[in-house]
């Protein structure tokens, strides 16, 4: 099975590159759990339960305060039930200018072909030091 969750994770972060939203959530378990990085700047509401709360709680505010934000996936890691995603994420801070080119790494949780987790890591002081420049 984790051939298919590393499937399912590139085809989330292709469907997430075309704007494609509803694709995303999909991908999701109804009770999945989703944390932010400490101190990344949407970490205020972790963790977040469920496809809308993470819509309305990181997606929708991306969205809103930033300008071309992209999720840059370099290396996939099959660790079976886990998928580690290592690439980088750049924006432009919508308020100030400011732009981000940072590190990131993503940890995917599957249960039953579906993901019930996700744990986010990033270099938490190049964001906040952009929007605290606001």
């Amino acid at each position: 099975m984790s051939a298919e969750n590393v499937q399912i994770i590139r085809g989330l972060y292709d469907s997430f590159a075309k704007g494609d939203i509803p694709a995303v959530l999909g991908a999701m378990d109804a009770e999945i759990v989703w944390n932010e990085a400490e101190n990344f700047p949407y970490a205020d509401r972790n963790p977040y339960i469920g496809p809308q709360a993470i819509l309305m709680g990181v997606f929708a505010r991306l969205g809103g305060e930033w300008d071309g934000f992209t999720v840059e996936p370099g290396e996939l890691l099959d660790a079976g039930d886990q998928v580690v995603v290592l690439g980088r994420y750049r924006a432009t801070y919508r308020a100030n200018g400011k732009g981000v080119h940072a590190q990131m790494a993503h940890v995917w949780r599957f249960k039953d072909g579906k993901i019930v987790q996700f744990q986010q890591y990033t270099d938490t002081k190049q964001f906040t030091d952009v929007v605290a420049a606001d």
